[in-house]
């Protein structure tokens, strides 16, 4: 195995990533595109745009950056699945999450997009779409205050079983995690925007923790 370390808000470090790729001599078999970030608050008041260029940095421009990179490939060879990671919050207006949000609502969209372009090339591409994981993810984004970052997550190694299986079973989506986030999911398909929002704004709101 090889560790790279790159700064995947830069073009360079982008670039850096897949030249460590070539590095190897071997083709990718495949690949989790999977880097993000997130930043929380409100987003008039309570976030930098330091803070929020960088989110859409590392989410949207970093995925289609290195997907621009090792698609090509794979469509030649005829073979190769790939793995967009996004979330079930692709699919919901993100009150204290607004550029969090749209962001993996772009990786969807693009993930979907690149999906049926690809068909019948031998490539192939899934989505994966967690809720609320127990990672560092929320500490990160400065949500620890929050409903949905001091509350029940899901085991990141289901998420990424079912994720793997997904993509084995060139799924073209998976909504993964516990039945909770499965349930959610299956909501978001037919509640209004106006009710995902504030259902949003119940989970994200600063200082929503003291709520529970």
């Amino acid at each position: 195995m090889v560790a790279v370390r790159a700064d995947l808000a830069t073009y360079q470090g982008v670039e850096q990533v897949y030249a460590s790729i070539l590095e190897t001599g071997r083709p990718v078999d495949a690949i989790a595109l999977n880097a993000g970030r997130g930043i929380g608050g409100d987003f008039t008041t309570g976030t930098d745009l330091d803070d929020e260029l960088n989110v859409i940095a590392v989410n949207v421009t970093s995925t289609v950056h290195l997907a621009k990179r090792v698609l090509p490939d794979m469509v030649d060879r005829a073979t190769g699945p790939v793995l967009f990671t996004s979330s079930i919050a692709s699919t919901m207006p993100g009150m204290y999450q607004a550029v969090h949000n749209a962001s993996k609502s772009f990786v969807q969209s693009f993930a979907e997009a690149l999906r049926a372009e690809l068909k019948g090339t031998g490539a192939t591409v899934s989505s994966l779409m967690p809720g609320p994981t127990d990672t560092n993810f929320f500490h990160r984004a400065e949500m620890d205050d929050t409903k949905v970052g001091a509350g029940p997550k899901d085991d990141p190694a289901l998420v990424a079983e079912q994720g793997f299986r997904a993509l084995m079973k060139d799924k073209q989506k998976v909504v993964a995690g516990s039945a909770r986030t499965r349930a959610q999911g299956v909501a978001g398909k037919v509640l209004p925007d106006k009710a995902k929002a504030e259902m949003h704004r119940r989970m994200a709101e600063p200082g929503s923790a003291s709520d529970q």
